[in-house]
């Protein structure tokens, strides 16, 4: 019983020091942190990294239900970002309120399909092509048309493929979804999304 005791109070013991030891680097951080001297106060803030900043959402057209004024070249439309409190750049410590930069985020270009008005005729009127002249593909709805939808076997893949939102309208659009509704993204590896195994 004395020897569990004993192991214990050693335990306790490591555990103390370990503690004043973070306090003690925590204060030294504070005062770099909080010393202007240390830091530079001509940094920009549109150079800030993740994290540093909050960018607000985009204003929301009801009609598209996509960001207003999205480009419809790049895919891309200007938000307005605020540096996160305590972050000092051009020359100004911010508290979390300033809207100081604009950042370019992607947004979808609509131009007036719905998703689930092109999912409804692929459904119910898509071994007549329907759907595809609605997407702008009139060759092939003329092709669906003529061969029943390729004797339904079409109809079925134009059903899957509208639905996995693959088949998209003609001129490049997306469709039009709710803002948070069931619009799919797809994930490319790039600089930002790839963990590198010296990241670890």
């Amino acid at each position: 019983m004395d020897l569990f005791l004993r192991h214990l109070e050693v335990i306790g013991l490591v555990i103390l020091m370990i503690c004043r030891l973070g306090r003690s680097r925590q204060a030294d951080v504070d005062i770099d942190v909080n010393s202007t001297s240390t830091l530079d106060t001509n940094f920009r803030c549109v150079h800030l990294l993740l994290g540093q900043y909050i960018c607000h959402d985009p204003e929301i057209d009801p009609e598209t239900q996509q960001a207003r004024g999205c480009d419809p070249k790049t895919s891309t439309v200007q938000v307005t970002c605020t540096p996160a409190p305590q972050i000092i750049c051009d020359g100004i410590q911010h508290n979390g309120t300033t809207t100081v930069f604009h950042k370019t985020v992607p947004c979808k270009w609509t131009n007036g399909c719905s998703f689930e008005t092109a999912l409804l005729l692929s459904i119910f009127l898509g071994m007549f092509g329907i759907d595809r002249f609605y997407l702008g593909y009139p060759a092939i709805g003329l092709l669906k048309f003529s061969t029943l939808g390729f004797f339904f076997l079409g109809q079925l893949i134009d059903v899957l493929l509208i639905a996995s939102q693959v088949v998209k309208p003609a001129d490049g659009s997306d469709y039009v979804i709710d803002y948070y509704g069931a619009g799919l993204i797809k994930l490319l590896w790039n600089s930002e999304t790839v963990v590198s195994p010296s990241d670890h």
